[in-house]
């Protein structure tokens, strides 16, 4: 009975506690603040490295962009010119339909000038 004792306590301190188990003791000889250093020198490093990730992701999207551009430069290059078309003969009228397409051009601009008159008018009207 008293060696099945022994044998429990032994093995609960051989197993640990939960509570023991969370509680960071140092080596002996060690400074208390040794651990907080690891754990900053671990930041650092990782911080480091995740820098140096988004470095590298960077010079490549610039890469890749510069490729990009490269080759629309090339293909443009490659294109054929369009052929220049020379611009079409103006149609030839007589002057009595010279003189209407005046009169007509005349008369829209007049009246696009008056509807716009009276925009200007509502717009610029006294506020109460």
């Amino acid at each position: 009975m008293i060696a099945l004792r022994i044998l429990s306590i032994a093995l609960l301190l051989a197993v640990g506690t939960p509570v023991g188990a969370q509680v960071w003791q140092p080596r002996p000889g060690e400074s208390p603040l040794d651990q907080h250093r690891w754990q900053a020198d671990q930041h650092r490093l990782e911080m480091d490295r995740l820098r140096a990730r988004a470095d590298q992701r960077e010079a490549a999207a610039r890469q890749q962009q510069m490729e990009t551009r490269l080759n629309r430069l090339g293909i443009e290059a490659a294109r054929r010119p369009e052929p220049v078309q020379s611009p079409a003969p103006l149609a030839l009228r007589s002057p009595a339909e010279e003189r209407a397409a005046r009169l007509s051009a005349a008369e829209r601009r007049r009246a696009a000038a008056e509807g716009a008159g009276q925009i200007d008018a509502w717009l610029d009207r006294p506020r109460d």
